[in-house]
């Protein structure tokens, strides 16, 4: 077993997997590198969706993409054609085999499966010492991915929790050039509610309920509106499930402890990975492990994430806020966004994109009286609000 190495990533998941790949496409001049991932093996247990402009990296890992998607509540229905920036998705399988297939050609990469780590890193001397039940690893540089915090209540503003399964029918029942974003239900006990359908084939589809709430919640706690969507979407039709998927997302976290080691850096979706608005993850963890890889490559200390800019941490803590303390509205002011002259403006917003156009766009299609009364507490919050009571 390697027990040093320059670098040393805790967590082979899509950040720790993103960064290899970038180190090893500079082959000579990748440091050696170790991944340590606690999975004895991979699965195709998850997908990542993201506006697919052109631009986008890893584009070759989609598995399809969407011109139109939909948004609805009620009798209240819109449809957004975004065939010049489609929705797109990957799933994790095909990441997983193409990162393990690429990352098996050279040898200064080393992926460790079902090697998990025991107590926290510590660093002694110049390098980092981690404990793990196959023995010690030392590294110069230390990256970790994994999650800081178990979702709870107060580390987020908001906790983005879904739970679905692929599906195949014995008939058609499904339309693969239309995504159905959000099908929202009524509020209930200040949950956000809705279907997340992306059909695959006219006979299969990934079908989801995903809950915006300020507690995180398990796979057990939406099986029965799980069942209850999938019965709307399939009636009668006999169908088998292919695979099933289940996550918690963040959404406008509580400030975590960066450490002042800057060997040693912590990141991934629960350390500012995720937009706080949206839970969009894939693309903007490419672009860190880019800059990342290019830093440590250089001889550099390895990169945190970056923060957004200051009106985008504003317009999304003031929007998180917002749908926090009216969950109600929540069907309404997403219908709003999507329903701007220009989609494209919200697609742009939602993938980092955004101009000064845009954001004055989208401030202008929101009821204005919602959000005022929250705007002291995005610009001076209360400790009490920071640690998550009850907002309203």
């Amino acid at each position: 077993m390697q027990t040093e190495s320059d670098i040393l990533i805790l967590g082979g998941g899509c950040a720790g997997l993103s960064l290899a790949l970038r180190l090893a496409a500079d082959g000579e001049n990748c440091p050696s590198t170790v991944i340590l991932e606690s999975r004895p093996h991979y699965s195709n247990d998850r997908t990542w969706c993201f506006w697919d402009d052109g631009s986008a990296h890893l584009r070759e890992l989609v598995q399809h993409r969407w011109p139109i998607v939909t948004l609805a509540h009620g009798e209240h229905r819109i449809s957004v054609d975004c065939h010049t920036i489609p929705y797109a998705m990957i799933p994790a399988g095909h990441f997983y085999a193409h990162a393990t297939e690429k990352l098996a050609e050279t040898a200064h990469v080393t992926v460790a499966m079902n090697e998990t780590v025991i107590g926290e890193p510590r660093k002694e001397g110049s390098l980092w010492r981690v404990e793990t039940r196959c023995g010690s690893r030392w590294a110069k540089r230390l990256i970790d991915t994994r999650p800081q915090r178990v979702p709870q209540r107060g580390a987020a503003v908001l906790w983005q929790s879904f739970s679905g399964h692929e599906i195949e029918c014995e008939e058609d029942r499904f339309d693969p050039g239309v995504a159905r974003l959000m099908d929202f239900s009524p509020s209930k006990n200040g949950r956000i509610t809705f279907l997340y359908l992306l059909p695959l084939s006219p006979r299969r589809a990934l079908v989801e309920v995903t809950v915006l709430a300020p507690d995180p919640l398990g796979p057990e706690d939406l099986t029965e509106e799980l069942a209850a969507f999938i019965r709307r979407q399939v009636g009668e039709s006999s169908h088998a499930v292919l695979r099933s998927e289940h996550g918690v997302l963040p959404m406008g976290q509580a400030a975590f402890d960066r450490g002042t080691d800057v060997s040693h850096v912590r990141v991934g979706v629960a350390a500012g990975g995720a937009r706080a608005a949206s839970g969009f993850a894939f693309q903007r963890i490419q672009r860190w492990a880019n800059a990342c890889a290019a830093e440590l490559i250089a001889g550099q200390p390895p990169l945190s994430h970056s923060s957004d800019p200051w009106i985008t941490r504003a317009m999304d803590a003031l929007f998180l806020r917002v749908l926090r303390a009216h969950p109600e509205r929540a069907p309404e002011l997403f219908l709003a966004l999507f329903a701007l002259e220009d989609p494209r403006r919200i697609i742009r917003f939602m993938s980092d994109q955004a101009v000064v156009a845009d954001y004055a766009a989208i401030i202008l299609a929101l009821p204005p009286w919602l959000f005022l009364r929250e705007i002291p507490q995005v610009l001076w919050p209360q400790p009490s609000l920071r640690e998550g009571d009850p907002i309203g």
